[in-house]
C-alpha cells in the first residue's frame, strides 16, 4: 500500500491530499485483490455447491467480469452528472453489501447474483476515484500521483494469491467479507475527506445500450462454456451464439445513434484505438484463462492444497506489479506499441513452456515456475477492454479444454491469443506517449475508458 496509507493508519500527520490518495487507493486495492482472490478460492467454492459443474461455477467470475465492463464508461458518467463523491460513495456502499452476500450466499444462484451488485459498485468505485483524486494534486504531482493509483492495483494482484490461500483455509467466504470491515472503514473516510465535484452538462448515459452489451457477452459466455456439455451443435449453444451475434449488431446500431453512447464508434474507426482494443481483448483473453487454469492445474492435477497453490501463483503477479512502472516508462520513450508487442510475446512464451514442461508430476521450479515468471513479465509489460477479454478468456478456456481435460489445448489457447495481442499491438502504428495530466475535474468517464 502507498506510503500515505500507512501513515494514515498510524496516526501520522498527512496533508489532505494524500489523505484523499489514501482513501481511493483502498478502493482500488479491494477491487483489484476481489480478482485474484475469488479465482483462488473457485475449487473451495466447487466443493461448497456439490454438484455444480466447472461450467456453472464459471458465472462466480463472468458475472462479475461482464458487468463490470458494461458499467464502467455508463457509471463514470452518471457520477459525472450527479456527483463524483456521490458515485463514489455509492459504489463503496454497493460493493461492501454484495461482499457481504457473497459471504452469506446459501446457494450458487444467490452467489453470482451477489457478485452482480460487487461488479456494479467496483464500476462506480474505479473510475471516481481517479476523477475524485486528480483535483487534489498540482499538475507537477500528478503524474506521481497517479502512478501509485496504478500501483496499488498491481499489489493488490501480487497480494491476492497468497492472502486468498490463507483466507480459503478459515472458509472461501472469508474472501468476500474480509471486504466488509476495510471497506465500511474507507468509506467512512472518504465520507469526512472528498469533496463533491460535477458536470451537469454530461450527457445521460445509454443504460438500455449498457443493459444490451451486459446481455451479448453473458450469452456469448454462456454459449461457449455449455458447448461441450450440450453440443456445438445442440440448439441451445446456436441460440445462445445466434442471440449473442444479434445483440451485438444491435448493440452497435444504439452506438451511432446515442448521444453518449457506451463505445464510441468514431474511436473505433481510429486504427490505433481499434488495434489497441483487439489487443487489449486477445491479451486479457489469455490472462483470464491462466489465472482460473493455473488454480485448477494445480488443485486437480499436483494434488496442491488451496494455501499452496496461492504462495505458488503468487511470483506470477509479483513480477507482474515490479514491471509495470519501468514499462510504462519505457512506452514512453519508445512507443506503446513495441512494448505492448514484447508483452503478448513473453506471455505467449510462458504458457508454451508450460506445454514443454508441465505434466502430472509436481515439479514446480522447473515446470510452473518458469512459466508463471514469463506469463507475470508479459502482463507487467502489457499493461494497458480487460474485463470482457478476461470473461472470453475463462468461457473458451471452459470450451477448449473439454472433459476430460485437454490442459495442452488450454495453454496453446493462450499462447495464441498472447501472440493475437503481439501481432495487434504492433499493428496500432506509431503512437507517443506523454506524461499523464489532467485538469481539475477530471471526468470519471474518461478515467473508465483509461482503465
Amino acid at each position: 500500500m502507498p506510503v500515505a496509507v500507512c501513515k494514515l493508519v498510524i496516526g501520522v500527520p498527512v496533508e489532505r491530499r494524500w489523505k484523499v490518495l489514501a482513501v481511493v487507493s483502498v478502493a482500488v486495492f479491494m477491487a483489484g485483490l476481489d480478482l485474484f482472490i475469488v479465482n483462488i478460492a473457485f475449487p473451495a467454492i466447487g466443493e461448497d455447491f456439490a454438484g455444480s459443474g466447472t461450467a456453472a461455477l464459471t458465472w462466480v467470475l463472468n458475472a462479475y467480469a461482464i458487468v463490470f465492463a458494461a458499467l464502467l464508461v455508463p457509471a463514470g458518467r452518471l457520477a459525472d452528472r450527479l456527483g463524483r463523491r456521490r458515485g463514489f460513495l455509492a459504489g463503496g456502499a454497493l460493493f461492501v453489501a454484495g461482499s457481504a452476500l457473497c459471504g452469506a450466499a446459501p446457494t450458487l444462484e444467490v452467489l453470482v447474483a451477489a457478485r452482480v451488485v460487487q461488479a456494479a459498485g467496483a464500476a462506480l468505485l474505479l473510475p471516481t476515484s481517479l476523477a475524485l483524486l486528480l483535483p487534489e494534486f498540482p499538475p507537477g504531482q500528478r503524474p506521481v500521483a497517479i502512478a501509485i493509483w496504478s500501483a496499488v492495483g498491481g499489489l493488490a494482484a501480487a497480494f491476492g494469491p497468497p492472502l486468498g490461500g490463507v483466507l480459503v483455509e478459515a472458509g472461501w467466504r472469508w474472501v468476500f467479507l474480509v471486504n466488509v470491515p476495510v471497506g465500511a472503514a474507507a468509506l467512512a473516510a472518504a465520507a469526512r475527506l472528498l469533496a463533491e465535484s460535477r458536470d451537469r452538462a454530461q450527457a445521460v448515459p445509454d443504460l438500455p445500450g449498457t443493459a444490451l452489451l451486459a446481455g451479448s457477452i453473458g450469452l456469448l459466455a454462456l454459449g461457449l462454456v455449455q458447448a461441450p456439455e450440450w453440443g456445438w451443435g445442440a440448439p441451445g449453444t446456436i441460440a445462445s451464439l445466434a442471440a449473442a451475434a444479434a445483440g451485438t449488431a444491435w448493440f452497435r446500431a444504439r452506438c451511432r445513434r446515442h448521444r453518449a453512447p457506451v463505445v464510441d464508434p468514431a474511436m473505433l474507426r481510429v486504427r490505433s484505438f481499434a488495434m489497441a482494443s483487439l489487443a487489449s481483448l486477445a491479451f486479457n483473453a489469455a490472462f483470464g484463462a491462466m489465472l482460473l487454469s493455473s488454480v485448477l492445474y494445480l488443485t486437480q492435477v499436483w494434488g496442491a492444497s488451496i494455501l499452496v497453490a496461492g504462495l505458488a501463483l503468487t511470483p506470477g503477479p509479483l513480477t507482474a506489479a515490479l514491471l509495470a512502472i519501468p514499462a510504462g516508462r519505457l512506452a514512453v520513450r519508445v512507443g506503446p506499441r513495441a512494448v505492448a508487442a514484447a508483452g503478448g510475446v513473453l506471455f505467449a512464451a510462458g504458457a508454451l513452456w508450460w506445454i514443454w514442461r508441465a505434466g502430472p508430476d509436481a515439479a514446480y521450479a522447473t515446470a510452473l515456475l518458469p512459466g508463471m515468471l514469463l506469463t507475470g513479465a508479459g502482463v507487467g509489460v502489457y499493461t494497458m477492454s480487460r474485463q470482457i477479454g478476461a470473461v472470453l478468456g475463462v468461457a473458451l478456456l471452459v470450451a477448449v479444454v473439454g472433459a476430460p481435460v485437454d490442459w495442452d489445448a488450454g495453454w496453446a489457447f493462450m499462447a495464441a491469443t498472447g501472440l493475437v495481442a503481439a501481432l495487434a499491438a504492433r499493428a496500432i502504428g506509431p503512437v507517443r506517449l506523454a506524461a499523464p495530466e489532467a485538469a481539475p475535474g477530471a471526468p470519471a468517464a474518461a478515467a473508465g475508458v483509461a482503465r
